[in-house]
């Protein structure tokens, strides 16, 4: 029986468990990234384990996401991550040298290898063949000292792609198409695995675009063959040395299989609050725009941004739209303005943002109340955007353009002519934004920046073997991070101050909740089903561990999340029927004993004690994540406390 590309590479860096789906497995962990609403807890997470140098291939940390420097506070984490990457040996990525991913494929990834991210979108990787996997920072922590990497075996799920895409309709849409076959949570558990004839059409950073958003779909990651277009990308980079062929075996086996012709596909939209809410352009065309964003590590390529000059060249936006155009890196933003292209899209009236995540993560450009948004991002979750109210619908660079010059939603196919954006055969390559470490002899003499805002990491405890507690908040179905805890330019710079942080958790839910917390100093969440979906910020699971949070009971969860529940000493159980998810109320006492025989068994019965009935829980637990669990977190367990 043949393999799949993904099967392949963990074959090859599997270093505990079977590859028997569903069980546990460890892999070897070739290269790893951060960005800095994520990398401060990360390392110094790192600090603690008291290693001295990161063992992988390849540390990079990146600066992208918190960039707006209104305090302190930002431009302090900066300065600790640079001097951290100097002692430790990991590669800095400057302020404006871009996003994480877009850099990352651009300069350092590597077809077969391992890479895992403090960003739930490092599966982008996966357009050139990496094997590549959003991850808590405790995680990517341990990876950088030499540690595996735990996760279940997935499922393999094939895409098979036929024909070719019709001018003006895109990689996007192929990733909301099959968000809209799946669903946000039609991928859970598996790895998407894309083959077929039509792949050979699509271009690396349209492949890179399709496996960014397969973030969406719950998966794993997602994955494309390397083969002759992968070459001639890295070529182009000046890596073509770092090619090598892969692919699926023809006779390798899937757990299910999907046909996406690409010739039939038109131009589509997810409408708010959800990736998966999914209509084409033709159903909802002429409905008035006030914002529109395009860039994200989704669609910020030099392609994209070609794309988007030529729709605009010569034409202006029109009155009340505000259009920015954030270009993914500074090797796209130099090749946009050697070019004239970046002319084209200033003269057209959009407003140039710098080389980062920005509106994205809700860093700035919000829209205004109840504004509609066409943003080429990933996500349109509630609130993200900054505004509470705001409609954010997920389009493609070409809708995006096309509609900021109309002023209503717009079938981009009606704009004129189409032309042909090429892939240059040489990509200017300037590499002075990325800082190298210090040798090992003068890291010695490297000393450590810490700045007022920075916190250490919450206090753990071991697990007791019995839990009595009040659920102190009860929420429904895709709960996302942004949820938990939420992003934007109020919140994002206190990602290294959890104390502080604790004061938003769960406020778009119930703004009581931080405060209703502390006054139980330990308590229950419920949720309903895909709780925990979004993002990989461990800072959802840090800080209510900080607010005492102790269990959290759902109907299911999304799995970076439940790792992160872990990796934090709180308990991930699920409902076994997902109907006594009616027999709890918020406020309600539940009782929860003999924990360390149900961690083993997999099944609890939890009483609660406010109605006198009980219900049964479970969870697949290995003996890693019950030790994990007893020891009070990954932490506490990995230094051995």
């Amino acid at each position: 029986m043949g393999l799949t590309i993904a099967q392949k590479i963990i074959k090859a860096h599997l270093v505990e468990g079977e590859m028997k789906v569903g069980s546990e497995i460890a892999l070897k962990i070739d290269q790893t990234l951060t960005q800095d609403a994520t990398g401060t807890m990360a390392y110094l997470e790192f600090e603690t384990m008291g290693i001295p140098r990161v063992k992988t291939e390849l540390s990079v940390a990146y600066i992208d996401h918190n960039t707006l420097q209104s305090g302190f506070e930002n431009a302090d984490d900066h300065l600790y991550i640079q001097s951290v990457a100097k002692k430790y040996g990991l590669k800095f990525s400057r302020p404006g040298n871009g996003i994480c991913h877009q850099v990352h494929l651009e300069r350092f990834g590597k077809p077969g290898k391992t890479l895992i991210g403090s960003d739930s979108h490092t599966p982008t990787g996966g357009g050139i063949g990496m094997l590549a996997m959003g991850a808590g920072g405790l995680d990517v922590a341990v990876a950088m000292g030499g540690g595996a990497y735990y996760i279940t075996m997935p499922k393999m799920y094939k895409v098979n792609l036929t024909g070719k895409l019709k001018p003006y309709v895109t990689a996007k849409d192929v990733s909301l198409k099959i968000l809209q076959i799946l669903t946000v949570k039609g991928g859970v558990g598996a790895i998407i695995d894309w083959g077929g004839e039509g792949v050979k059409t699509l271009t690396v950073p349209q492949r890179a675009t399709i496996t960014n958003m397969g973030t969406e779909l719950g998966a794993t990651t997602s994955i494309f063959p390397s083969d002759e277009i992968t070459y001639e990308f890295l070529k182009a980079q000046g890596r073509g040395e770092d090619y090598i062929p892969l692919s699926s075996d023809p006779d390798a086996v899937y757990d299910k299989i999907i046909d996406i012709n690409l010739s039939e596909l038109e131009p589509m939209l997810a409408c708010p609050h959800s990736p998966d809410n999914i209509v084409e352009v033709s159903q909802i065309a002429g409905k008035k725009v006030n914002q529109v964003c395009i860039g994200s590590c989704t669609n910020s390529s030099l392609a994209d941004m070609l794309r988007v000059a030529s729709i605009l060249k010569g034409k202006t936006i029109a009155e009340g739209v505000s259009l920015s155009v954030s270009p993914g890196s500074k090797q796209v933003l130099s090749m946009l303005a050697n070019c004239g292209a970046l002319t084209d899209i200033i003269a057209a009236g959009a407003r140039v943002l710098e080389c980062a995540c920005g509106p994205c993560i809700g860093m700035g450009f919000s829209p205004n109340s109840e504004g509609v948004s066409l943003r080429t991002f990933n996500r349109n979750f509630e609130g993200r955007s900054g505004t509470k109210n705001g409609q954010v619908y997920l389009v493609s660079p070409e809708l995006a353009a096309a509609s900021a010059l109309t002023g209503v939603i717009t079938d981009p196919r009606t704009v004129g002519n189409y032309e042909e954006i090429e892939m240059p055969k040489e990509f200017l390559i300037n590499d002075n934004g990325i800082i190298l470490p210090a040798s090992e002899e003068d890291a010695k003499n490297v000393e450590i920046v810490r700045g007022p805002n920075i916190k250490p990491f919450p206090t753990t405890k071991p697990l007791e073997n019995s839990i009595s507690a009040k659920i102190g908040l009860k929420v429904g179905d895709n709960i996302t991070t942004d949820h938990i805890m939420p992003a934007g330019a109020k919140i994002l710079p206190y990602r290294s101050n959890i104390p502080y942080l604790s004061k938003f958790c769960f406020a778009v839910c119930d703004e009581g909740f931080s405060e209703r917390a502390k006054e139980l100093k330990q308590s229950i969440i419920v949720g309903g089903t895909n709780y925990g979906q979004g993002s990989s910020r461990e800072h959802a699971a840090l800080v209510p561990l900080y607010l005492g949070v102790k269990v959290v009971i759902a109907k299911s969860f999304a799995r970076i999340h439940s790792a992160n529940l872990i990796n934090a000493g709180i308990i991930p159980f699920e409902f076994k029927n997902e109907n006594d998810y009616e027999l709890v109320s918020q406020g309600d006492e539940l009782v929860i004993s003999n924990i360390f025989k149900a961690l083993e068994n997999g099944i609890a019965t939890i009483t609660n004690a406010t109605t006198n009935k009980t219900f049964e829980v479970v969870y697949k637990f290995s003996s890693r994540q019950i030790d994990i669990l007893k020891a009070g977190g990954l932490l506490a367990y990995t230094k051995g406390e």
